[in-house]
């Protein structure tokens, strides 16, 4: 898989958007984030980033974070394949540093893929007719 950002990496349309809102198949709550997830049926993940002014004010500081977020996903979407991911900034986020934020989401991911062989075996005895899934 490669490791870059490409549109095909990324949630574009309010549809996609509304379809993991609408039925997450996992949450993964953080300190001043949060992670919601739904799988894809394709084989990377596809990420969307919900950051508004209410939770940080600055543009800087959502850009910031837009950047950091976009940086540790890339590097850790080898994990994520399959699943398209949101996450949700909540007040406070804009507040840590870089550092503070590649660590946070570190353990997010790795949270998520940790849960991943549990929410697929509930999706397989389910009415699933996809081998991939």
């Amino acid at each position: 898989m490669s490791r870059g950002f490409g549109r095909e990496k990324r949630l574009l349309t309010p549809r996609q958007f509304k379809a993991v809102f609408d039925s997450p198949s996992g949450k993964a709550p953080g300190r001043n984030v949060l992670l919601l997830v739904r799988d894809n049926e394709l084989d990377h993940p596809r990420l969307g980033l919900v950051i508004g002014k209410k939770s940080v004010k600055l543009s800087v500081e959502r850009n910031r974070l837009k950047r950091q977020i976009r940086e540790s996903f890339r590097l850790n979407q080898d994990v994520l394949a399959g699943w398209d991911i949101v996450v949700v900034a909540r007040k406070g986020l804009g507040d840590l540093q870089n550092a503070e934020l590649a660590h946070q989401f570190g353990k997010l991911w790795k949270r998520l893929a940790r849960d991943k062989p549990a929410q697929q075996a509930t999706a397989q005895s389910g009415l699933s007719d996809n081998p991939h899934a």
